[in-house]
């Protein structure tokens, strides 16, 4: 999903303070960078290719482009339950102080950071405590002191060692530039229920269209059928449940959206160019 940041005012920097009983924005991309720091909450987070656990002092720097998704454990989903998240999130935009940033000496380390964003940057939560205060003080800043603070903590970011890169050295980021706001309204829905059953048929007429016309327009838009695309998002999202470990094969096929096992082997062989379980074997 593509997510349309909107920063108020004309600002290049925006920060919220997320106070709610769980994650619930989907598996997205944006062209802004984004600081996420979680002060209370657990579950696992989607990084590009990446997927890890994450709880309390979990502080990870996101780059412009790169799809990112926070998912919160069952407790949090459960009646009556007292778990909540909250979490900074600072997002700013892809040319923020760009020129100074490539041009001054004195920001060569911010620039080597932005750069190693492209594959998602995670601090040690002893690390992202050291900085926490700053964080905060990001929220309640408005202005020029804002902007001055940020880039206090963009300075600090890039000189601590105490860091991991998250994306693997194969990542490649490829989002589509979506301008048509059908197309983009399209994508979002199928990136909030590719797990769920979707036909062409009713994606045509959820969006006013029969259901040839829907399917030329889509492929001209994306250069992949709607089936094409539905099935590499379910495939992209399979992979990453197998490098959790924490399902068996046939659980995953029905959580990605597929309907039958043999139907999911042979499409995920056809993208990846082995089975689920050879994948999960290779990664082990």
């Amino acid at each position: 999903m593509h997510e349309q940041v909107v920063i108020p005012g004309g600002s290049p920097v925006r920060v919220k303070w997320n106070d709610f009983p769980h994650f619930t924005f989907p598996w997205h991309f944006h062209s802004e960078y984004e600081i996420v720091f979680v002060l209370k909450s657990h579950g696992v987070r989607f990084v590009a290719d990446s997927y890890d656990k994450f709880q309390e002092g979990d502080l990870v720097l996101i780059g412009s482009q790169v799809p990112h998704y926070w998912k919160n454990d069952e407790a949090f989903h459960q009646k009556d339950t007292n778990l909540r998240v909250n979490a900074i999130v600072v997002q700013f935009a892809a040319d923020f102080m760009e020129q100074p940033i490539k041009n001054y000496p004195e920001m060569n380390s911010i620039q080597e950071l932005l750069q190693r964003s492209s594959r998602g940057v995670h601090f040690s939560s002893s690390f992202a405590y050291q900085i926490e205060d700053e964080l905060k003080d990001l929220y309640k800043k408005t202005g020029f002191d804002r902007l001055m603070l940020l880039m206090r903590v963009l300075d600090k970011m890039s000189k601590t060692d105490d860091y991991k890169l998250l994306g693997s050295t194969d990542f490649q980021k490829h989002p589509l530039e979506v301008k048509d706001q059908r197309l983009r309204k399209v994508l979002n829905y199928i990136g909030m229920n590719y797990t769920q059953q979707i036909t062409i048929s009713d994606l045509a007429f959820r969006f006013g269209m029969n259901t040839s016309a829907f399917s030329r327009y889509f492929k001209m838009n994306t250069g992949k059928t709607p089936v094409e695309y539905i099935n590499e998002v379910r495939v992209s999202y399979a992979c990453k449940l197998i490098r959790s470990q924490n399902l068996s094969i046939s659980q995953i096929c029905f959580e990605c959206g597929f309907n039958n096992i043999s139907n999911f082997n042979r499409i995920f062989k056809s993208q990846i160019k082995m089975t689920p379980t050879e994948y999960s074997n290779s990664i082990n």
